[in-house]
């Protein structure tokens, strides 16, 4: 998606070799516009898969789910909670993902309600590195008995693991801007 790709090359920083900052328009402060345009985005890629629910996990996948939410006919957006609350009931689902950005564990968890067998699902996450919090909102939805109709990803460091094992458990990945190289300061987009 040349617009990302542009936003990326004007907006991102790249941090040491594995770290690209975009918080000026994806995960801290939000431009809309594109996010309008990478909802579309993910419609057209995605447009025969019958999609009944979107699927990410808080807090930066939920802005551009929401988003693409409403050119899939405006399915609902279930976000995988990484934190227990008072108001969350006891009966969930719960998945532990190991978070690249954090360094650290955690368990995300959705209650039983939002997830069925009879849903299919889209995955809309903000990055793809080592595709552990897609492992986890996959695990999410099989304990559903739901169906993942795909994952769909804003930026994907394809200089690390997530597409290769993501696609080798038989899962369709699009992603709409791939960073094939991140080095001493400069960002490197695949075509």
């Amino acid at each position: 998606m040349e617009l990302l790709k542009q936003r990326i090359m004007q907006d991102g920083i790249a941090m040491g070799d594995s770290v690209l900052k975009v918080d000026s328009f994806l995960n801290h402060q939000i431009d809309v516009a594109l996010f309008n345009e990478m909802g579309k985005e993910f419609k057209r890629r995605f447009a025969d898969a019958n999609i009944t629910k979107i699927l990410t996990v808080e807090a930066s996948g939920i802005a551009v789910a929401c988003i693409a939410a409403q050119y899939f006919g405006n399915v609902p957006v279930v976000f995988a909670k990484k934190q227990e609350a008072s108001n969350l009931s006891a009966d969930v689902y719960a998945s532990n993902v190991f978070s690249f950005t954090k360094n650290r564990n955690y368990t995300v968890r959705v209650d039983k309600k939002y997830l069925s067998a009879t849903d299919r699902v889209l995955i809309i996450d903000d990055f793809l590195a080592n595709g552990n919090a897609a492992l986890g909102l996959i695990d999410l939805v099989q304990q559903s008995g739901g169906t993942v109709t795909g994952i769909g990803i804003v930026i994907e460091k394809g200089f690390q693991t997530g597409r290769k094992l993501l696609e080798e458990k038989g899962y369709r990945v699009e992603s709409l801007a791939i960073v094939q190289e991140i080095h001493d300061g400069t960002v490197i987009l695949a075509d």
